[in-house]
């Protein structure tokens, strides 16, 4: 890991606060575009976590002031040990900028391009992201899912043996091939911030609380997206609520199904993608609606919880830096 680099944190709190409970803590940081996720460790075992803005939303505080205000609580009680960032707090908008492994990339070809930031009294550990080639033959990047993705396979090493395609929903999601446990090609998709461009700032759906999740919208639009191209699809969202009295639910969920299909058709018929086992990995509220896809598209997924996954990655990060 190469030489610490400065960053400028102001206002940073007391490392331990007068009276705190002794003994040291990891904080292990998912900071992805929409949100960040800060996980306080004891002892190896989860104890609290706490969420903050992603590194797309930050408007007046910079990077460093917003991690500060997540993790000032724990401070009160706990000396922070150690910190690991994956994700965004990596990017040029981020904490600090640190530069790609490329791929084909081991987990611990990954893990030795880890960066050092101090940060006021603390001292982070940035994980690289991943660039690789993708389906297209076309460069392609990832921050984040690459600490998820050798996550799970510390947790299920069956998947580091022969190819694999995971795949990653999210804002920016990935289909990420994997060779005997490297890191091999990968393919993003704009699913996720094109679904909330398309739902709250284009004229298909009004700005408002989003209502619940309609399954057969949904199950229609994962038809329609097999029978016309994306452009054609859309309109109905809004033609629907107009002319058939469709609820605002019905059209969201019709939108995701259309969206989320077209990408699923895309990757499927994709050359050189096909015929590996798939794993999906994320939140629950997204994985479930990808399975339903593939299954309806005649494939079937092994899922993986996200949280486990990255929490595994980034606890292999913080173990490699201290051995």
């Amino acid at each position: 890991m190469a030489a610490p680099v400065d960053c400028d944190l102001q206002g940073a709190a007391p490392r331990q606060a007068p009276g705190a409970p002794e003994g040291p803590a990891r904080v292990l940081c998912d900071w992805g575009s929409s949100r960040l996720r800060a996980f306080l460790m004891l002892g190896g075992t989860l104890a609290e976590r706490r969420e903050g803005p992603g590194i797309g939303q930050l408007a007046q505080d910079s990077p460093a002031e917003a991690l500060a205000r997540v993790l000032a609580p724990w401070r009160t009680q706990q000396r922070l040990e150690r910190i690991v960032l994956c994700g965004m707090a990596g990017s040029r908008n981020g904490l600090a900028e640190v530069p790609y492994v490329r791929a084909p990339a081991t987990a611990a070809q990954w893990l030795a391009g880890a960066a050092a930031v101090r940060c006021g009294e603390d001292l982070l550990t940035l994980v690289p992201g991943i660039q690789a080639q993708n389906f297209r033959d076309v460069a392609d990047v990832m921050r984040g899912e690459e600490t998820q993705i050798f996550g799970a396979l510390s947790l299920e090493p069956s998947l580091a043996s022969g190819r694999q395609m995971m795949v990653l929903p999210g804002t920016h999601s990935k289909w990420v091939e994997v060779r005997d446990g490297r890191i091999a090609r990968l393919q993003t998709y704009f699913t996720g911030e094109l679904f909330d461009l398309l739902s709250t700032r284009s004229s298909l759906l009004r700005v408002g609380a989003a209502p619940e999740p309609d399954e057969d919208a949904f199950d229609v639009g994962l038809r329609n997206a097999t029978r016309f191209d994306l452009a054609a699809n859309l309109f109905e969202v809004r033609s629907a609520q107009l002319i058939e009295a469709r609820s605002a639910g019905w059209a969201r969920s019709l939108l995701s199904g259309l969206l989320i299909g077209a990408e699923v058709q895309s990757m499927l018929a994709l050359r050189g993608a096909a015929g590996a086992p798939l794993t999906l990995i994320g939140d629950a509220s997204l994985t479930v609606r990808y399975l339903r896809a593939l299954i309806s598209y005649g494939t079937d997924a092994h899922r993986l919880d996200g949280d486990r996954c990255v929490l595994a990655g980034l606890h292999a990060a913080a173990e490699f830096q201290e051995s």
